[in-house]
């Protein structure tokens, strides 16, 4: 995909609005030096426990499971699936026009503080031949009264990633299956408070990661599961994407609160888009495992360069102190001795890439720009051309070639794909036990950073369930 359109439609860019109660809370945080239940996290005085709310002695701590477990429990069918929408900004702004595109989808409510945006998304549903949505304006806790609604049967969630942990929450405890945009939450506690709740109220709690369907990424993946690349070995995946302009800009994120996590965290803030799809290739929580994670950081110069040269004296951001790593790396260990390897930067001069690489005994996959060379097809040593192998390609993208919407068409994909799930009543793609793990190194590199690179445990969300082979992306057409 090109820059312009990652930077118009990329998944952390959401709603935002005038300054909050609670945006002002995380700024003073910031600034301070503590956050909202991160103690301390900015100015690094805090314990590693405390900083990332991890349960008991250890990180990789399980506790007891509190209700029935999510995996393979299917959505319930319908006819109709009714969706509310919190958070109407860049994120939020486009994913409507592909919630409407969906066949049998409707959007009943919409919830957003800015009214202009509330307004517009309204006026899209109306010309979409839909019934106009109920508008929740009042106030950053008008998404509450959205998840009380009866008729309701999804929230998306598409808000800065301060609110994410709260409104998945709230969605889930009103009854509504919720998804959401990454990170889903950015604390271990929260992480596992997400886990037990989805198991308590048999609600589905998702990471809506919308890189896990590319055509690249799809395409890999079944190759993958037939064994063309042998027994798998390694994979890589990164969210590098120079962000700094967009990160200074007052009116692209409307207010600090994305350039303000760098103040407040060391590691990787945003591993998902990487993470997601390998660890699908791997079947991770499906027969393998993500065990432990050990990251290291480069010194944090990129943000207050960029600031030194282009924001004037007198800048609130001039009272910032940046300690976020420029570029985190990461090194995750499986339970077979997989090794997936993590990137993150995005305050540094850089083209855009998300790896996305793996390899096997029979050879590897490489993507910016896409590649191949695995045996007995290629003998020279030299890189093969990838789109000579389109027979791979997932059903979804032989049935829509072209997708409407952003990212290449995989907006849509996720879109059509999980309202086709809850429609049909199958099991989703992806879990609560996939966004916990996929999230996971948010305070798990942070706390590796902080310990000199020492291996943190990633905890076993899924309570055992992992050993069970069972099915995720990989699907088959079920409408075939």
């Amino acid at each position: 995909m090109n820059d312009d359109a990652q930077h118009e439609n990329d998944p952390q860019e959401a709603n935002g609005g005038s300054p909050s109660r609670r945006s002002v809370l995380w700024t003073t945080a910031g600034v301070a030096g503590a956050g909202l239940g991160l103690g301390g996290l900015g100015g690094g005085t805090a314990s590693a426990a405390s900083a990332t709310g991890s349960r008991g002695p250890e990180a990789g701590a399980v506790p007891a499971r509190k209700g029935r477990t999510m995996v393979s429990v299917p959505f319930e069918g319908r006819s109709t699936v009714r969706v509310g929408i919190v958070g109407l900004g860049n994120r939020g702004g486009s994913m409507i026009d592909l919630f409407l595109a969906v066949p049998g989808v409707r959007v009943v409510a919409v919830c957003d503080p800015v009214k202009a945006k509330a307004e517009s998304a309204s006026a899209k549903v109306i010309a979409a031949g839909q019934p106009a949505p109920a508008v929740y304006t009042k106030g950053e806790d008008d998404y509450e009264n959205l998840c009380r609604r009866g008729d309701i049967d999804f929230v998306y969630v598409a808000t800065p990633w301060d609110f994410h942990f709260e409104m998945a929450k709230t969605a889930m405890l009103n009854g509504k299956h919720v998804g959401v945009e990454c990170p889903i939450a950015l604390r271990l506690d929260q992480l596992w408070e997400l886990v037990d709740l989805s198991e308590r109220t048999r609600r589905h709690c998702m990471q809506l990661e919308n890189c896990c369907y590319g055509q690249n990424e799809m395409r890999v993946l079944r190759m993958a599961h037939a064994g063309l690349f042998g027994d798998l070995l390694h994979g890589a995946g990164a969210y590098n994407h120079d962000l700094r302009g967009l990160m200074f800009d007052p009116d692209y994120y409307e207010g600090p609160w994305r350039r303000l996590w760098h103040t407040r965290l060391r590691g990787d803030l945003y591993p998902n888009h990487g993470f997601g799809p390998v660890s699908n290739y791997m079947d991770i929580n499906r027969g393998d495992r993500a065990v432990s994670i050990t990251s290291v950081g480069s010194p944090a110069l990129g943000l207050a360069a960029y600031r030194k040269e282009h924001m004037p004296a007198g800048d609130p951001s001039w009272k910032e102190t940046y300690i976020e790593s420029d570029r985190t790396i990461s090194l995750v260990q499986t339970a077979k001795g997989r090794v997936i390897r993590l990137e993150h930067d995005v305050s540094t001069p850089h083209p855009y890439s998300r790896i996305n690489s793996l390899g096997g005994t029979k050879g590897v996959f490489e993507d910016y720009p896409a590649r191949i060379y695995i045996e007995p097809d290629h003998t020279n040593d030299e890189w093969a051309d990838f789109s000579k192998y389109a027979e791979w390609d997932h059903w979804l993208w032989k049935e829509h070639a072209n997708p409407p919407g952003g990212h290449g068409g995989m907006d849509y994909m996720m879109v059509f794909r999980l309202m086709q799930c809850m429609r049909l009543g199958l099991v989703p793609d992806f879990d609560v036990y996939d966004a916990a793990t996929w999230t996971s190194p948010v305070p798990l590199s942070h706390l590796s950073i902080k310990a000199k690179g020492a291996p943190q445990q990633i905890p076993d969300f899924t309570r055992g369930e992992w050993k069970k082979a069972r099915s995720g992306m990989d699907s088959e057409n079920p409408e075939a």
